[in-house]
C-alpha cells in the first residue's frame, strides 16, 4: 500500500491545482500546448508518428488486446489471472470516465488542429490506459520471461507509455497536466489491483504473487 502513496498524492495535487485553476499550472499547460503543437505541425512525419501512437493507445485497440490476453489465460486454465486483467483494465477505464465527468475540464484548443477528440480532458484516458495496460501485461507475463527479456519488455513498455502520452500533447487534444494525471491515477489504480489480487501465502516473487492461482 505504501507504493500507492506517491502516485495517489501526485494525482490529488494535480486534481487540486486543476480544479483551483492555479495560474502557474495553467501557464505551463498553455506554453507546452503551443510549443509542442507548433513543432508537430511543422514536421509531417512526426504528425504521422503521433497519430499512429495515439491510435495504438485508443480504447478499441487496447481493449481488444486485453481481451485476447484474458482469453489466452482462460485457455491456459488461469482464471484468476484473466479476472485480474479484465478487472484492472476495464475498471481503470470506468474510473477515468467518472473522474472526467466530475472535473469537467474542456480540451485544449489551437488555431489549426491536427486532429479532433471528443469528450472531456482531465485526466487523459490514453495516458491512464497505457500505464495500466502495459503494466498489467508485464505483471502477468513477468514470471515466464527470462531476465534479458524482462529488461527489453520494461524498456519497450515504458517507451510506449511515454510515446502515447506525448502523442496526446503533440496533437493538442490534452494538456500536459492531463497526461501526468492519467499516469498517476493509472499507476495508483494498478497498484491497488495488484494488492487486491495478492495472496498472503503467495511465493516471494511479487510479480508472480500479484496474479497467483491459489486461494
Amino acid at each position: 500500500m505504501l507504493m500507492m502513496t506517491a502516485p495517489t498524492i501526485t494525482f490529488g495535487l494535480l486534481l487540486f491545482l486543476v480544479l483551483g485553476k492555479w495560474p502557474p499550472l495553467l501557464a505551463v499547460d498553455d506554453d507546452v500546448r503551443d510549443d509542442v503543437h507548433r513543432y508537430t505541425a511543422e514536421h509531417p512525419a512526426f504528425v504521422t508518428a503521433m497519430k499512429t501512437l495515439s491510435t495504438i493507445g485508443s480504447a478499441p485497440v487496447y481493449l481488444t488486446a486485453i481481451a485476447l490476453v484474458a482469453a489466452w489465460l482462460l485457455y491456459r486454465h488461469r482464471p484468476r489471472q484473466a479476472v485480474f486483467v479484465l478487472v484492472t483494465v476495464t475498471g481503470s477505464a470506468l474510473l477515468n470516465a467518472v473522474v472526467k465527468r466530475a472535473v469537467q475540464r474542456a480540451r485544449p484548443t489551437v488555431p489549426d488542429p491536427l486532429t479532433t477528440a471528443h469528450g472531456l480532458s482531465f485526466p487523459s484516458g490514453h495516458a491512464q490506459s497505457a500505464a495500466v495496460t502495459y503494466a498489467t501485461v508485464l505483471v502477468v507475463f513477468w514470471p515466464v520471461m527470462r531476465s534479458a527479456g524482462r529488461r527489453v519488455a520494461v524498456v519497450l513498455a515504458a517507451a510506449m507509455v511515454l510515446g502515447i502520452g506525448l502523442s496526446r500533447v503533440a496533437l493538442a487534444v490534452h494538456y500536459v497536466s492531463d497526461v501526468l494525471a492519467g499516469y498517476a491515477l493509472g499507476t495508483a489504480w494498478f497498484l491497488a489491483m495488484v494488492a487486491s489480487f495478492t495472496l498472503p501465502s503467495s511465493a516471494a516473487d511479487p510479480a508472480a504473487a500479484s496474479t497467483s492461482e491459489g486461494g
